[in-house]
């Protein structure tokens, strides 16, 4: 019994002994599979599931106990046998069907349509095009990052991704008729970085890229079967005689030929020709798979039932009716420990553990006799234990690693702990009711947070959960997937008018995420998928518990919730944040609608009303006045109107905008005075407007005030406009006379001014005189001071220079203390004889 339950009881020998192949059963599938001979199938690589359609050109017992479905339909098995996903077909014949690196299954049909189905049923749509709508599409190759379609005018065309992009044409292939068979190097294992696609037509192969069409010129074709290896760089060719040709992508070089007709056991067509890992290949008919190895070595492995095999980066996965087998090179580190007859360090350190595990001395020599290779001894034990499918084997050889650690006085125990996570999280997987077969190489090539998504799609939370807890990932995807399952499972039985149910839901997905998840968890993308369900009501509630504002704000702003998301991003205070849900409302909604929505929020949303302003002010001013106008502000529009003229450069244009200014002032019974001197306003507008036309253009009167004109018109020798300007204003006399006499002055207007001065001033004429002297004309000036007071006159005349006027004044006057006083001031001796002479006159 021990010999069997050794793991090398099952290993297959080739090449002389130097290689070993293995099958590991994986599952025993127990009649959970229809017969695979009645189905076209799909494997998911990475130990993922198969994809099952009727083949309707065979015709399908009834009453067995195998299940079966209908044409239209699809059903998606686990490699233990558990259906997955069973959905109906409703969009005409499919041409290709396939998996992508992410688990989902690529339905093409003959249109150009194809959809991508998650493990739950729901899918994404898309189409090649009008190109390939019209044509119609014949063939396709479906890989892990896109696909390859031939169209009914035998042109490719390759889409990269799954995001629905638009497909590119490839390079013409010239084709007279569809190829005999044909397959897809993915760019990622291409040289050149570009899909290859590889074609047999005739008797050779035609290689297809983006750039170029390639004839190989071959001769020994038509080929049946074009399968190139995981890594690219081998082909394997199959002749309809049956020859297996293997050689390099380039096909440069002839790596190995063998005769499939002369296999024992092969009845009928051959099915499938598949790589087991880069070293072999696997040729399968329907009850028998034959192994291939790069010396023509082969090994037969037969089946009472149809298979079908899907090819693995480090071997080949056999699903069959009953079984799941896992067929594989023997890894370099099982052969170490496990071969008969081995005494590499690795097979004597395990040995040692048994012979200590018996109490046996053996053991302490046994080890001692490796002690130089010691350290590689465990390291291949470890890397042994991760190669081995039986957990009692793994942790045999863990044992035997943690033994020969102990004679050692350094060791990094990392890859030791490391293996140890890493089987324990292979076994959980691997568990049937799991399903997920996947081998240590290929867990190590998708990574762990890989296989998490994988469990997700099957709605395995709790075994996610604890896994992503285990290895220290975030558990973040893993509850944002569960609470969008939730909702999910939950939307059937809930009416759109039930908040108790949603305040349920909401109360179980905080609770659940602030136990496990942590008070900084974003609640936006569980709030964005409630509502892409259609639970509005869930998803508001949701929000509520999101810190962020902005995750929050625009998926309220999607939800048309746009009362709260103004509301939410004005209590951020984050003033861009609150500009992009003004933009979008603007852009959105009506603008009374917007202008509504803005006002009904109160002094809550005053910042909202202020920022728009300013916003509008500056960008957008017939907004503003819009905006204005419907909240009934009259001043606020009145204050526009105003701002407005000052910018405008036509003067009709400047008292239209203060008329609609005095109109805006008008309807405000708080603002008569304002509306007054609107009025006033637009009067001299219109006065300055005349005035102008009057002159011909010559003087630009705009924007001026009422003194100002006046002066401008005297200024410019109008003086009947200025007399018309003082009497349409009612500007005082005293301030006209100011005007005039500053005006005059200033043109140097002498006559204009003695004119004036002969009238009667209401300012008198001691004004005139001091302002002459302040501009420097004190010969005018002094014309003035016989019209003044006659106590200042003296001083005036002083003031102008004229030292010998002021003392005739003061002998006219006979003020003998004013001439003493001048005669102290006087400047020089000329005038004070002269003072002297006049007041010696004096009586």
């Amino acid at each position: 019994m021990a010999l069997i339950d050794h793991p090398a009881a099952t290993w297959e020998p080739m090449q002389g002994g130097e290689v070993f192949y293995r099958r590991q059963k994986l599952y025993s599938v127990g009649g959970k599979l229809p017969n695979l001979a009645d189905y076209y199938a799909a494997g998911c690589a990475f130990g993922g599931p198969i994809a099952l359609m009727r083949d309707s050109t065979k015709l399908v017992a009834l009453g067995r106990s195998a299940p079966s479905f209908s044409r239209s339909q699809v059903q998606i098995y686990s490699p233990a046998g558990d259906g997955l996903l069973l959905f109906s077909w409703d969009q005409g014949k499919i041409v290709k069907f396939g998996w992508t690196g992410d688990e989902r299954l690529v339905l093409l049909n003959e249109e150009g349509l194809y959809r991508l189905y998650d493990l739950q049923g729901d899918y994404e749509q898309f189409s090649l095009g009008t190109e390939a709508s019209e044509s119609g599409v014949v063939d396709a190759k479906i890989y892990q990052n896109g696909l390859v379609a031939l169209t009914g005018t035998l042109t490719l065309l390759e889409v990269q991704g799954w995001k629905g992009g638009k497909p590119m044409t490839l390079a013409n292939p010239n084709l007279a008729a569809p190829p005999n068979a044909w397959a897809v190097i993915p760019s990622d294992l291409n040289i050149s970085r570009h899909v290859e696609v590889l074609m047999s037509v005739d008797a050779t192969v035609i290689s297809v890229d983006n750039l170029e069409s390639t004839d190989q010129r071959l001769s020994r074709g038509p080929f049946t079967h074009v399968s190139p290896s995981p890594n690219g760089k081998l082909l394997a060719l199959l002749t309809y005689n049956g020859t297996l040709w293997v050689v390099s992508s380039d096909f440069q070089r002839s790596i190995t030929e063998y005769e499939t007709s002369t296999t024992t056991g092969a009845e009928g067509p051959i099915k499938q020709v598949e790589w087991c890992g880069n070293d072999a290949i696997i040729v399968a008919w329907e009850n028998l798979v034959l192994l291939v190895g790069p010396y023509s070595d082969t090994l037969l492995f037969p089946y009472s039932t149809a298979t079908f095999v899907i090819s693995e980066r480090d071997g080949i996965r056999i699903m069959s009716q009953d079984l799941c087998d896992f067929v594989q090179k023997v890894p370099a580190s099982l052969l170490s420990v496990f071969r008969y007859g081995s005494t590499s360090p690795a097979a004597i350190l395990y040995d040692a553990w048994e012979s200590f595990s018996k109490r046996q001395p053996k053991a302490d020599e046994s080890i001692r006799s490796i002690k130089p290779d010691l350290v590689k001894a465990v390291d291949l034990c470890i890397a042994a234990a991760g190669h081995e499918w039986e957990p009692n084997w793994q942790r045999k050889l863990l044992n035997a690693a943690k033994f020969g650690r102990g004679y050692l006085d350094r060791y990094d125990p990392t890859d030791f702990i490391k293996m140890g996570q890493d089987l324990k999280v292979l076994n959980a997987v691997r568990f049937f009711e799991i399903g997920i077969p996947l081998s240590y190489d290929q867990y190590l090539q998708a990574t762990p947070s890989h296989l998490i998504s994988r469990l997700l799609s099957r709605n395995l939370h709790l075994l996610a959960l604890r896994i992503s807890n285990y290895l220290g990932l975030k558990s973040d995807v893993v509850l944002k997937h569960w609470a969008g399952a939730k909702i999910m499972k939950s939307k059937a039985s809930v009416s759109e008018t039930d908040s108790t149910a949603d305040d349920e839901v909401c109360k179980l997905i905080v609770d659940k995420f602030e136990q496990l998840g942590g008070s900084d968890f974003s609640y936006a993308d569980i709030a964005k998928r409630a509502w892409e369900v259609g639970r509005i009501g869930l998803a508001t509630k949701l929000l509520d518990f999101e810190t962020k504002a902005s995750d929050q704000v625009p998926l309220l702003l999607q939800m048309k919730e746009d009362r709260l998301a103004l509301a939410k991003a004005v209590d951020s205070g984050d003033t861009d944040l609150i500009y992009q849900v003004l933009l979008h409302l603007q852009k959105r909604l009506a603008l009374g609608s917007f202008f509504k929505l803005i006002e009904d929020g109160g002094p809550k949303l005053l910042p909202a009303r202020r920022l728009l302003e300013v916003y509008a002010r500056e960008q957008n001013r017939e907004m503003l006045r819009d905006f204005y106008y419907s909240d009934d502000r009259r001043v606020e529009s009145a204050v526009l109107c105003l701002d407005e003229a000052a910018t405008f450069k036509d003067p009709h244009a400047v008292t239209t905008a203060v008329k609609n200014a005095r109109k805006f002032f008008s309807e405000d019974k708080d603002r008569a005075f304002e509306a007054k001197m609107m009025g006033e306003y637009t009067k001299l507008l219109e006065f300055q407007l005349e005035t102008e036309r009057e002159c011909e253009n010559r003087v630009n009167f705009r924007g001026l005030s009422v003194n100002d004109t006046i002066t401008l018109c005297f200024t410019n020798g109008m003086g009947k406009r200025g007399d018309a300007a003082k009497k349409a204003f009612g500007v005082p006399d005293k301030r006209f006379c100011y005007l005039k006499l500053y005006a005059l002055t200033s043109a140097q207007d002498w006559e204009g001014l003695d004119a004036l001065g002969k009238t009667k001033s209401p300012i008198g004429f001691e004004p005139f005189v001091r302002h002459l002297l302040e501009k420097g004309h004190p010969k005018q000036a002094a014309g003035f001071v016989p019209k003044c007071d006659g106590p200042k006159r003296a001083d005036l005349y002083v003031d102008c220079g004229e030292w010998r006027a002021a003392a005739v004044v003061c002998k006219e006057r006979g003020d003998k203390a004013k001439m003493e006083e001048l005669r102290k001031r006087s400047p020089n001796t000329v005038i004070t004889r002269e003072i002297d002479q006049i007041a010696s006159s004096m009586k």
